[in-house]
């Protein structure tokens, strides 16, 4: 029998467990149910001698105690424990996993005889002996995880959430393994978040919170207990029996939406555009009713009127002295609000200037003579000027060298390179 009294374990000044005590007979299986962070982890390590903090307290094997005992002399007492996460060999085959297992020195004498138990139990390992390891599911690699563990031929066989990451299925065939294990004789002590399912194959367990055992019972009470149901069952079934249910919430109804007739609307766009624009009221029914050209020409006429307004209510409209070519004379006549337009003095005689350019380039190009662009002297000199200003790089040529090298029929051929 494992019995734990007054087990503590502490991570610097952080107690994670204080006063533990529980018991583990044989052909028994204990569960230990807490939330994330309670300590169940914990209390397996310390007990199978890995724990990374400092603790203390009094742990016993069939009246032995298991005090200041190291990791290796505690599997050789008989207790095998199974991490999370399984921890197995996964470069190694399945039957090479399990014979590390016996490494134990009371497992040596007895390891073909375990392996054949080991095999029995779990069909499927006997079938891919030669299978490595890690190519296997999550299901068959907690199967030789919990397999190695047995190969040490414990009294106690400790598991940390072992169903972790399976599907339900495996979980089922899982557990329905380890009521296998039990009808060997051995003990389990089972740290396990499925609740459900874990207290289904118990025969008791421990409430474990912030560090302390709560509560302990056999697991058909605590299966069927509401407090325990609402803390680790979900809680409906607790919630049921206790009669706290609580009724649902109704949203109030959302109000109903009232639709406005366009007839009775209009739109005015004095409160949609600044203040110095005045355009008259348009009906929602105009709008509707009139087509995409009519709108095009409404709104083409509005953007007219606001180039046009500005300038003449200045006085200052007046048409670009400058050579127009005819199509540009016949574009003006058709548009009286592009000819309205007038231009600041500098900015008249840069586009009288670009004009005339292009209009010399363009005819260089029809009459097939110089396409040389014509530009003020003074600002070619400024050109050049700036080019003389530049730094001069020199420019260091290599000499040429000569290389001798042979051809296919091994003569030497000269060669000069830089």
């Amino acid at each position: 029998m494992l019995k734990v009294s007054e087990l503590a374990a502490s991570y610097g000044m952080h107690e994670a467990l204080s006063g533990i005590s529980l018991q583990v007979e044989h052909r028994e299986i204990v569960v230990i149910l807490g939330a994330n962070g309670a300590g169940k982890s914990t209390l397996l390590k310390a007990i199978a001698g890995i724990c990374e903090g400092v603790s203390g307290g009094d742990v016993s094997l069939d009246g032995r105690s298991l005090n200041n005992l190291n990791a290796e002399q505690i599997v050789e007492a008989g207790i095998a424990f199974v991490p999370e996460g399984r921890g197995i060999f996964g470069d190694l085959t399945v039957q090479e996993n399990l014979l590390l297992g016996a490494y134990a020195e009371h497992a040596r004498d007895r390891q073909t005889e375990n392996l054949d138990r080991v095999l029995t139990l779990f069909p499927k390992l006997a079938e891919r002996k030669k299978q490595i390891a890690r190519t296997m599911s999550g299901g068959e690699q907690q199967m030789v995880a919990i397999g190695r563990a047995l190969m040490s031929a414990p009294t106690v066989l400790m598991l940390d959430e072992p169903s972790l990451g399976l599907w339900p299925l495996l979980c089922k065939e899982l557990f329905s393994s380890l009521m296998q294990v039990r009808e060997t004789g051995v003990g389990i002590l089972l740290v396990e978040q499925n609740a459900k399912q874990s207290l289904g194959i118990a025969d008791w367990g421990y409430l474990l919170e912030n560090g302390s055992i709560v509560g302990e019972d056999s697991a058909e009470s605590l299966l069927h207990d509401p407090a325990v149901q609402a803390a680790y069952l979900g809680g409906a079934a607790a919630a049921a029996v206790s009669g706290q249910v609580k009724t649902k919430s109704v949203m109030p109804a959302k109000p109903a939406v009232k639709k406005v007739a366009s007839t009775t609307t209009t739109v005015s766009p004095e409160h949609f555009l600044p203040e110095t624009s005045q355009r008259s009221t348009v009906s929602a029914d105009a709008l509707i009713d009139d087509d995409i050209g009519a709108m095009v020409a409404r709104a083409s006429s509005a953007a007219a009127e606001e180039r046009v307004s500005p300038l003449s209510a200045s006085g200052s409209v007046s048409t670009l002295n400058q050579t127009t070519s005819p199509q540009q004379t016949a574009s003006q006549s058709a548009s009286p609000a592009a000819s309205a337009v007038s231009l600041p003095p500098t900015q008249d005689a840069r586009v009288q200037q670009l004009l005339a350019e292009f209009e010399s380039a363009a005819r260089a190009a029809a009459s097939g003579g110089d396409h040389t662009r014509v530009v003020d002297k003074s600002a070619r000199h400024s050109v050049q000027d700036d080019l003389d200003n530049l730094p001069h790089i020199p420019v260091i040529r290599k000499s040429l060298v000569t290389v001798y090298r042979r051809d296919g029929s091994g003569v030497l051929r000269k060669q000069e390179r830089r």
